[in-house]
């Protein structure tokens, strides 16, 4: 018996959900009109099944081009966004403070996304400072990758998402890559529909914890510095991040500096503090200046981490540029080799500047 034949739909009308998806494989194709591009991609706003094949589809066609370079075209991100944009805007948007996450675990992929067995097993040297010395040890890209995936999956944990599937022994470079990858994507996932709602979720590092939306900053910050890892072992240029994203980076950095200085004094690391500050009340500061991309002024308190910072109790002045900063916390640079300028005392100086790069880890 025949079916009754589908009627064509009304001139104006949205094409229904099978007419949709049977023209997924030509939008990865670029092979619709643009009356059919813009449908499809309308379409993709609202059906998370489609969303997920045209994504599968898409990285499908570009694996038909492996002689594309990695350099694209400059402009290509800004035109796609202001396109999905104009047509909708997101219905579930990325929370601010995970958005540096986000960006940082993208550009990542995209690096990674072209290498050959010969690149994964690429030595990348790892450097940060332990307190008194630099340190260094050295890794294959794939154990960084892995590196990232196991501290990424402290946060997945107080979102009580399932682990990721233990990288395999042989080091595979697609599971290591796709375990890392999917576990990024569910991490914001889940935070942009829970919202404010999980921001102040603790997460644990050892003796150290720290709300949802700064361990996203923190995962953000090494991403990117072990991404630049990576780049230089596979002698690739990497720039720094966005500066509002490198902004929120350092307004990190800055506010663990008060707990930093002290944990270095209960260890005799540092000097003993030249008095008792009362919870709230202002005390001796140092005015960190961070100039360039990501800057801004902030002042850190020196003799508690519960007092407060403010201009007038300021004894020490330092200025770093932004990335030099960051690169100093990460290890990248020891305190006695920083680029900063500083005036006022000197102990305060020093103090700051070693807790910086006392932020560092393994």
């Amino acid at each position: 018996m025949r079916g009754a034949p589908v009627s064509a739909p009304r001139p104006g009308a949205r094409p229904p959900h099978p007419v949709l998806k049977s023209l997924l494989g030509a939008w990865a194709l670029a092979a619709c009109s643009a009356e059919e591009t813009a449908a499809v991609e309308e379409h993709l706003t609202d059906c998370a099944a489609c969303a997920d094949e045209a994504v599968r589809l898409r990285d499908a066609v570009a694996l038909l081009h492996p002689e594309d370079s990695l350099d694209l075209d400059p402009t290509l991100r800004s035109r796609v966004l202001a396109g999905a944009l104009g047509r909708r805007p997101a219905r579930v948007p990325v929370p601010d403070w995970a958005a540096p996450y986000e960006a940082e675990t993208a550009r990542l992929d995209a690096l990674l996304r072209d290498f050959g067995d010969s690149e994964w097993r690429a030595p990348v040297r790892l450097s940060w400072f332990d307190g008194r010395q630099p340190v260094e040890r050295e890794v294959t890209v794939a154990g960084v990758i892995g590196h990232l995936t196991e501290v990424d999956g402290r946060l997945a944990g107080a979102l009580d998402l399932p682990p990721p599937s233990p990288p395999p022994a042989d080091g595979v470079p697609g599971e290591v890559r796709s375990a890392w990858r999917d576990q990024g994507r569910a991490l914001v996932r889940a935070v942009s529909f829970a919202g404010g709602e999980v921001a102040g979720v603790p997460v644990a590092y050892g003796p150290l914890s720290l709300p949802l939306r700064d361990s996203f900053l923190d995962r953000a910050f090494e991403c990117w510095v072990h991404a630049e890892d990576i780049a230089v072992a596979v002698d690739y240029p990497y720039e720094p991040p966005a500066s509002s994203h490198l902004h929120h980076m350092i307004d990190l950095a800055a506010r663990l500096l008060p707990t930093v200085i002290a944990t270095r004094r209960r260890a005799g690391l540092a000097p003993p503090a030249r008095g008792l500050v009362p919870v709230g009340a202002p005390g001796r500061a140092l005015h960190l200046e961070i100039e360039g991309r990501g800057g801004g002024h902030w002042y850190i308190p020196l003799d508690s981490p519960a007092a407060l910072g403010t201009p007038e109790g300021e004894v020490a002045h330092v200025a770093l540029d932004g990335v030099e900063f960051c690169r100093l916390a990460a290890g990248h640079v020891s305190p006695g080799e920083a680029a900063a300028g500083s005036l006022g005392d000197e102990e305060a100086v020093q103090d700051v500047l070693y807790a910086t790069a006392s932020l560092s880890r393994p």
